[in-house]
C-alpha cells in the first residue's frame, strides 16, 4: 500500500469533501498519511484526524513562516501534543528564505529550539529548507545529525542529498518529480538509493502531471511513484512496497 509521509488534510481546502475524500483512500491503494502541522492553529485539527482515521498519524510542528506565531506557552503546549499517541514526528520545521515573512534569525532561533524538543522526546523530523541550503545543512549539522527524519519537498542537489542521506535523512519526493523543468529532483531520485526515498504530497498542494495546478490528494501518488520505476528502471511495484518500508522506518512505526 502507497504510504504519504506528508499531506495536509487539515487544509481548508478539505472542508466542502473531507469526509468523502479520505473515505477513498483505501479503495486508491492508500494505505497510511501522515498529516503535518504547519502553524500552531493545525494542531487541534490534526489531533482530531488522528483521532477519527486509523490510518492518519499526525506531526506537530511550526513551519518558518509562521514561527511569528510561537512563544514559550504554546511551545509547552506542542511538547504536550507530541507525547500523543499518534504523533509520530517534530514537522514540519525549518527554514524559507523565499517568502522573508518571518527575520532569518526568528526562523533559526525557533528551528533550533523545535530540533532540541525532537531530541528531548527521541522523534523524528520532518524539514522544510527553501533557498536556504546552506544555513538549513550548517544547523542540521549541529543539532540534527542524530535526530533522522526527512528533508521534505527536497529541491536541492544530488550532492547535498547525499549529505543529508549519510546523515541518515530520507528524501521526500513528490509531484515535482513528474515536471517537465524538475531536472535537479529527477537526477536526485536516480542517484540516490530507493532505501533513502519517501513519497508524498503536500496536499492540497503539488499536483504531479497531468493534474498540476489542480487540488492535490493522496490518490495522486500513483504518478510519483510511476515516475520514479521510470527513473530507476525499476518496477513500479517495487517503488511502492520500498517507500513504504521507508515511511515505516522513518516514523517508527515498523
Amino acid at each position: 500500500m502507497i504510504f504519504d509521509t506528508h499531506a495536509h488534510y487539515d487544509d481548508k481546502q478539505f472542508n466542502e469533501d473531507r469526509e468523502q475524500m479520505l473515505a477513498s483512500m483505501q479503495d486508491g491503494g492508500i494505505g497510511t498519511i501522515v498529516n503535518v502541522s504547519s502553524d500552531v492553529a493545525s494542531w487541534e485539527d490534526i489531533r482530531k484526524l488522528t483521532q477519527k482515521y486509523s490510518f492518519i498519524y499526525g506531526a506537530a510542528g511550526v513551519h518558518p513562516d509562521d514561527v511569528g506565531d510561537l512563544n514559550d506557552d504554546n511551545f509547552t503546549r506542542l511538547k504536550n501534543i507530541l507525547q500523543e499517541k499518534k504523533m509520530v514526528a517534530v514537522g514540519e520545521i525549518g527554514l524559507d528564505y523565499y517568502w522573508e515573512k518571518e527575520s532569518h534569525d526568528e526562523q533559526k532561533s525557533w528551528f533550533i529550539r523545535q530540533m532540541e524538543l525532537a531530541e528531548e522526546l527521541d522523534m523524528p523530523v520532518i524539514i522544510h529548507s527553501r533557498d536556504a541550503a546552506a544555513d538549513t545543512l550548517e544547523i542540521m549539522k549541529k543539532y540534527g545529525k542524530d535526530l533522522g527524519g526527512v528533508i521534505h519537498c527536497f529541491s536541492y542537489s544530488a550532492e547535498l542529498a547525499k549529505e543529508y542521506v549519510n546523515m541518515g535523512f530520507f528524501i521526500g519526493v513528490g509531484g515535482v518529480v513528474t515536471f517537465k523543468n524538475a531536472r535537479k529532483l529527477k537526477e536526485v531520485v536516480e542517484d540516490i538509493p530507493l532505501d533513502f526515498l519517501v513519497l508524498e504530497t503536500d496536499s492540497p498542494y503539488l499536483a504531479p502531471e497531468p493534474n498540476r495546478g489542480k487540488r492535490n490528494s493522496s490518490l495522486n501518488l500513483t504518478y510519483v511513484a510511476e515516475r520514479i520505476a521510470k527513473l530507476k528502471g525499476i518496477p513500479y511495484e517495487e517503488v511502492i512496497a520500498q517507500t513504504e518500508r521507508n515511511a515505516r522506518k522513518l516514523y517508527r512505526l515498523e
